[in-house]
């Protein structure tokens, strides 16, 4: 009998087929690309390639659309949280979430972002927190920290003339409507891994109908933070989730 050798590969990485082809522009070390990763994982994992509407309003989140194959609706700044209310009462079968920056959130869209979270609207608010505007110029967000220098206060945050950091995760935690808060980070395996699930978890509450939930991602900014993507890792361990610790801050489900 002829002897068969069958070869077996073992499948390491594989790109997600919701991921289009196409360049990566964003700055090396930005965790956009991470997280749209793993997204795209998600969406194919719960099977809703054909029913996911993502919202994306101004600032580098805007350019989620031209990674994911899912539809979008683009955005007015900071109105995504309202497009999406507008979309998940339209069509209640589909899984409708907000991909937005915390210049773009806790700044012209606290309103927004709030008022549909405390309506318990079954979206998914994805909070990408780099405590600058990375897209504009690198100035003072409402997450920027204290002593934390930005374009527009080279001198470092100072209480008395910008206010404090705004901890809009811990907000969102004592409104009634929401059922799941989280914050997370994508800057290693265990971290990914993490947040993986915190989204997975989202995702699932949102389509079950139990409210709304906020996935913050603490992430970095090298070109804001005039750091490389190593020191930006850093500098991120060491000051950012000291004020912004990580875990979840409610849950509900």
């Amino acid at each position: 009998m002829e002897n068969k050798i069958i070869s077996r590969e073992n499948l390491v990485y594989k790109k997600p087929e919701l991921m289009n082809d196409v360049p990566m522009h964003y700055c090396p070390g930005c965790s956009h690309g991470v997280v749209h990763k793993l997204i795209a994982e998600i969406v194919e994992e719960m099977g809703l390639e054909d029913k996911t509407v993502g919202i994306c309003p101004v600032g580098c989140a805007v350019f989620a659309y031209r990674y994911l194959d899912i539809d979008w609706q683009e955005a007015a700044h900071g109105r995504a949280p309202a497009v999406a209310t507008g979309i998940k009462r339209l069509w209640p079968d589909r899984l409708v979430f907000t991909y937005q920056g915390d210049g773009d959130l806790a700044c012209i869209g606290t309103c927004e972002t709030i008022h549909a979270l405390n309506r318990g609207e079954n979206i998914v608010i994805i909070f990408i927190n780099n405590a600058i505007y990375g897209m504009t110029g690198g100035q003072m967000a409402p997450t920027t920290l204290m002593g934390q220098k930005t374009s527009t206060c080279p001198y470092g945050r100072e209480p008395e003339l910008h206010g404090y950091p705004l901890k809009i995760t811990e907000m969102a935690a004592q409104l009634e409507g929401t059922c799941y808060v989280t914050r997370q980070s994508v800057e290693t395996v265990a971290a990914i891994r993490g947040a993986k699930r915190a989204i997975r978890k989202a995702f699932e509450a949102s389509m079950a109908g139990k409210g709304s939930s906020l996935v913050e991602i603490v992430s970095t900014c090298s070109s804001g933070w005039k750091m490389t993507p190593v020191d930006a890792n850093k500098w991120m361990g060491e000051n950012m989730f000291n004020y912004y610790p990580k875990g979840d801050l409610k849950d509900t489900i």
